[in-house]
């Protein structure tokens, strides 16, 4: 079994893209192979935080999670804050990568140019990254086209460790994650459904409502022309409800563009595909959110056996550099 590293931000909800795009993927897979997945809090401190509001989103995240099907007894899930080695290696990736290489992360010029405060920690956040990765003796990591540049940075870090000091890491390879549903806005179909931007209405949370999930999918942009068929690049807005309908039934969109002539109809069918399809995770979500507490005993649970590998990468790190031994 492949050691596999993914880390998500408690940043937001989780929407109906990151769900279809990821979180049913893992669940999927999770007896395939040695999987670890993170709540990169520490990530989220690169931008000012509400404590209170953190800590809630740090749990509710987790509390998603097992309720999509993640089982903590399989994978290891746990919350980046709990292993203190993310940030002793972050300290030593670093200063193992070189200012040039942090200035050129696109995501870092993009989210500068955006904000008016601009955190030294948002600057060196691919090195925290790169340890997240290497501290796990980490085989593959699924990336998609945002992150492929902070795993070659980690790649190149590790390669570069492990000429100066000796092997020390796993060199990590790029999981390219077979082609899913590429959910798009409901209000601007040409974007993709994003926590980040400030869509309510365009955004299907994985914890809305029925009433408003059928509300959202009743207002969604279409076309103004009638016809209905799977076309994204000339209709992007009719062709996005059938990709949702496609992925939520397990169906080709062009199969289940075939089935409607109408647009009021297909919306109505997407909206009752994403309500039962979302169905079993609000139910067991609603069980975890009313015990607080055994969701922070998963947790717990997940940090302990994280440390195990952590804590022994860290005794290699340390030997290597010639620092003493704790």
């Amino acid at each position: 079994m492949a050691r596999v590293f993914s880390g998500i931000q408690p940043t937001g909800e989780i929407h109906l893209g990151n769900y279809l795009g990821a979180v049913r993927r893992w669940v999927a897979t999770q007896h395939d192979d040695d999987a670890l997945y993170c709540i990169v809090d520490l990530h989220a401190l690169t931008v000012p935080k509400d404590p209170t509001e953190l800590r809630a989103k740090i749990l509710e995240l987790a509390q998603v999670l097992v309720a999509a099907g993640l089982d903590p007894e399989v994978v290891t899930l746990f919350a980046q804050s709990h292993v203190a080695e993310h940030t002793e290696l972050g300290w030593v990736m670093e200063c193992t990568a070189s200012f040039g290489e942090l200035r050129r992360m696109t995501q870092f010029k993009e989210k500068a140019e955006r904000s008016e405060f601009v955190s030294a920690g948002l600057f060196t956040y691919p090195a925290l990254m790169a340890a997240d990765i290497l501290l796990y003796d980490t085989e593959k990591v699924p990336v998609g086209d945002d992150q492929r540049q902070h795993l070659e940075l980690a790649r190149d870090l590790a390669v570069r460790f492990n000429s100066r000091y000796g092997e020390t890491f796993v060199v990590p390879e790029a999981a390219i994650p077979p082609v899913a549903a590429r959910v798009m806005d409901l209000q601007d179909p040409r974007r993709k459904m994003s926590k980040s931007v400030d869509s309510p209405q365009g955004t299907v949370l994985v914890l809305d409502e029925p009433k408003v999930i059928e509300r959202k999918f009743k207002r969604a942009v279409t076309d103004s022309e009638s016809e209905v068929r799977y076309d994204p690049e000339a209709k992007p807005g009719v062709s996005n409800l059938v990709a949702i309908l496609a992925a939520a039934t397990d169906r080709d969109p062009h199969e289940v563009a075939a089935g409607y002539t109408q647009y009021g109809p297909l919306k109505a069918d997407t909206a009752e595909a994403v309500i039962e399809l979302l169905r079993p995770l609000q139910e067991r979500f609603a069980e975890l959110a009313a015990d607080p507490a055994e969701t922070a005993r998963i947790l717990a649970m997940g940090a302990e056996k994280a440390r195990k590998t952590a804590s022994a990468t860290m005794v290699r790190v340390r030997d290597r550099l010639g620092l003493p031994p704790l």
